[in-house]
């Protein structure tokens, strides 16, 4: 009867997870819009900017490049609400769109963030082993975010 019962289960999440693979979010990213960008307002060292995209872009832009596993469910709904969540944070995308004020506070939170390691996500660096910020880079992406706020609100040192 055990045994039985242990198969039925089986045959069920099986089925489930067969069906589950035709219902997957909407992976594609919003446009980008070139005016509302960072670039277009700030000066981004190639340090920084190629820091950002190893490490930060694919959650915190509308340019996110989706692994080949984001297409297995559930995962990918998984992915899909980490994504959400970061750019609803921070959207590098849409950078132009936020007041100075914002701004401001949005580049203190990424140098807390980073020196505390809390970024890049855990999650992420497994499967991206390219992402973890060496010591040296956090101080960079720090140094150009605290010059950034100065530069933004020149009251604010």
């Amino acid at each position: 009867m055990l045994k039985r019962l242990i198969k039925i289960v089986l045959i069920v999440v099986v089925a489930l997870t067969v069906i589950a693979q035709f219902i997957r979010p909407d992976l594609s990213n919003p446009p980008i819009v070139a005016q509302q960008t960072l670039e277009a307002s700030t000066a981004v060292p190639a340090e920084v900017g190629s820091i950002l995209q190893r490490s930060c872009n694919d959650c915190h832009t509308n340019a996110t490049t989706y692994p080949w596993y984001s297409r297995i469910t559930p995962v990918s709904w998984w992915l899909k609400d980490h994504i959400d969540h970061g750019r609803e944070e921070l959207n590098f995308s849409v950078w132009n769109t936020y007041e100075t004020k914002r701004k401001v506070r949005k580049l203190e939170e990424l140098c807390e963030q980073v020196e505390t390691r809390e970024m890049p996500l855990l999650s992420y660096t497994w499967a991206h082993r390219d992402a973890p910020l060496s010591d040296e880079e956090i101080r960079t992406l720090c140094d150009w975010s605290k010059a950034e706020q100065n530069r933004l609100e020149p009251s604010s040192e």
